[in-house]
């Protein structure tokens, strides 16, 4: 089963990190990316430009609304995900826990619908 592996942190924690640990972070994101990888469970992955670079659409009465900035102000912002092939659900828990970042924010773990494509005709 295919599982979206959101990470969620505080940009402002992140701001809030020396260069040093910034780097080791970032080194500790490569090795567990390339531990997953070489284990089969990765599928594609992605950090995300801060929130800043977010844009916004909604459509209301028929009118498009487009808008800088994400769409909620929360305390964790979304700065990356990985989609994860797993087993099942404990699994999935497993492979966020090693998420480097997990120390200081949250993973959010959503299994995928993976619907079916209808048969060629």
């Amino acid at each position: 089963m295919k599982y979206m592996l959101l990470i969620h942190n505080s940009e402002q924690a992140l701001n809030a990190l020396s260069e040093g640990q910034l780097k080791q972070m970032m080194a500790d994101f490569r090795r567990f990316s390339e531990e997953i990888r070489a284990s089969g469970h990765y599928q594609a992955g992605s950090q995300l430009q801060p929130t800043s670079m977010a844009t916004s659409v909604r459509v209301r009465n028929g009118k498009r609304l487009v808008t800088d900035g994400p769409f909620a102000e929360t305390r964790e912002q979304l700065g990356g995900y990985y989609l994860v092939e797993a087993k099942d659900l404990d699994e999935a828990i497993g492979l966020a826990e090693r998420v480097p970042s997990v120390k200081i924010g949250t993973i959010e773990i959503r299994p995928l619908v993976e619907a079916q494509m209808p048969a060629a005709v």
